[in-house]
């Protein structure tokens, strides 16, 4: 177990260090140290209130952290927006569904690859053929996207009928259009019944065997024992353990704090 690594390891693609954030007198997070090393798919867990999503929140730009440092391919990314971070590779998805409901689940993901959009506004109004080329190009791209998590066939309807399960995938779709190299998993099978996370967690493999390192934030444990490379424990602001998945189910301070006793014996 390693609670606090005080220098970046060489591999590490993502390097939180030190990282405080305190919302008034009440600490969310206090002193968080991790790395998710290239090609890991890392979680973190913890109660309800320990810190998780606030430290999804820094990594990704949507907070500004007390202090520390939270590095991404040895840069620092605070300070910078959460648009400039996506820019960089990190991009999350989040724990409600945030897809255009109004819009067909094809529109949806062209959405998220015109973000990164090679034309200009000016050449989109004059209709110039590279245009009309690139058009071709990200369609052909978000079929493939789609593709990827098994909505093709859905295409051509609108996201807002999409049941749950599957909005959830086009939330993924779109953000893998933005062609992350970090991404990061808001309680990803939140919400979805057992053959839809047993699915999940193969979509996710899927992902990291696209050289994409993952971090996910998740309360089934089923899904972070399953599919985790690491495992990172957060109780009340302070990580208790860092380990490989077997390791943190035996830990007696996770046992106590989080899993529970009867987890424990189930898995022993």
């Amino acid at each position: 177990m390693n609670p606090a690594r005080d220098s970046a390891k060489p591999d590490a693609l993502l390097s939180v260090r030190d990282l405080s954030i305190r919302f008034g007198g009440l600490t969310a997070i206090a002193s968080m140290t991790f790395d998710a090393n290239a090609g890991e798919i890392v979680s973190l867990i913890g109660p309800n209130g320990a810190g998780k999503t606030s430290a999804f929140n820094a990594i990704t730009g949507y907070l500004k952290p007390t202090s520390g440092d939270v590095r991404f391919k040895d840069r620092s990314l605070l300070g910078l927006s959460s648009n400039a971070i996506a820019a960089r590779g990190v991009v999350r998805t989040f724990q409600k569904t945030s897809v255009f409901g109004g819009r067909t689940v094809l529109d949806n993901v062209l959405m998220g690859l015109h973000l990164r959009s090679r034309q200009t506004a000016i050449s989109i109004l004059l209709g110039l053929t590279s245009v009309a080329r690139e058009e071709r190009e990200l369609t052909d791209e978000a079929i493939e996207m789609l593709a990827f998590v098994g909505l093709v066939p859905r295409a051509h309807e609108l996201a807002s009928a999409l049941p749950y399960g599957e909005q959830r995938l086009l939330g993924v779709a779109i953000a893998l259009a933005a062609k992350p190299s970090l991404l990061l998993l808001d309680e990803p099978v939140s919400g979805l019944n057992p053959a839809e996370k047993a699915s999940f967690m193969g979509l996710i493999r899927r992902i990291r065997a696209r050289a994409i390192t993952i971090v996910l934030v998740e309360h089934d444990m089923r899904t972070v024992m399953g599919v985790s490379d690491r495992v990172v424990v957060l109780n009340q602001g302070r990580i208790i353990c860092d380990g490989a998945p077997a390791e943190v189910q035996r830990n007696p301070e996770v046992i106590k704090a989080y899993l529970g006793e009867g987890f424990a014996r189930a898995h022993h």
